[in-house]
């Protein structure tokens, strides 16, 4: 099967605030997926409820042929940007990324300096956390994202503080995931992500999917 990701007629209610509407998706592996609309449209949360943080008032999501909240709790093997991680600022960023390698126990400490070497911060991999600007941590994010090689990448505005440089050098990775056969979700307030990294985008306004 192609598919990696159904969400079937998912509505979600806050304090009586319909947020999601009868959102349904089919979202295939190999190509990257771009959702777009004004702020508070729903696009995080629709993120949120894909990764099994938040569940749905109503509908179903099967994330690689599991249902959320009934085979599984949460997603697994997909690398998730949407709000801000809690680094520890005493530690290094090698120190942070080694100790969430150890909750899964799938990656060691070669791949965490190969991640960093591909994001950008290899130079700076033994530098406490508290002394790395916005952009150093938001290339840590990613590189937090990307470590144990997930299929799936559901990133929500990850360019945010990244200079143009970076942007560029993480487009490219990001490219090299979906042309790898990985799945790609994106949200970006820049239209040129959306257009060099999204094979579909779907515009979101109130909760709804427009287009």
């Amino acid at each position: 099967m192609n598919g990696i990701v159904e969400v079937v007629h998912v509505n979600k209610t806050y304090k009586g605030r319909r947020v999601l509407s009868d959102v349904s998706l089919s979202l295939e592996r190999g190509k990257g997926y771009g959702f777009v609309g004004p702020n508070g449209c729903g696009k995080s949360v629709l993120f949120k409820v894909i990764c099994g943080f938040v569940r749905p008032t109503e509908g179903k999501v099967i994330v690689d042929g599991k249902r959320l909240g009934a085979d599984i709790d949460v997603i697994r093997d997909a690398g998730v940007i949407i709000e801000t991680p809690e680094f520890i600022n005493d530690l290094s960023g090698f120190e942070n990324l080694l100790m969430l390698a150890q909750i899964k126990k799938e990656i060691g400490k070669p791949e965490i300096m190969e991640v960093l070497e591909r994001i950008g911060l290899v130079a700076d991999r033994d530098k406490k956390v508290r002394t790395y600007s916005l952009g150093m941590k938001q290339r840590l994010r990613i590189a937090q994202a990307l470590m144990e090689n997930p299929p799936l990448l559901i990133l929500d505005e990850p360019m945010n503080s990244l200079d143009k440089q970076a942007v560029s050098h993480v487009r490219e990775i990001l490219k090299q995931h979906v042309r790898r056969g990985g799945t790609l979700l994106l949200t970006s307030h820049h239209s040129a992500d959306i257009e060099e990294l999204c094979d579909t985008v779907y515009e979101m306004e109130e909760g709804r999917i427009l287009a």
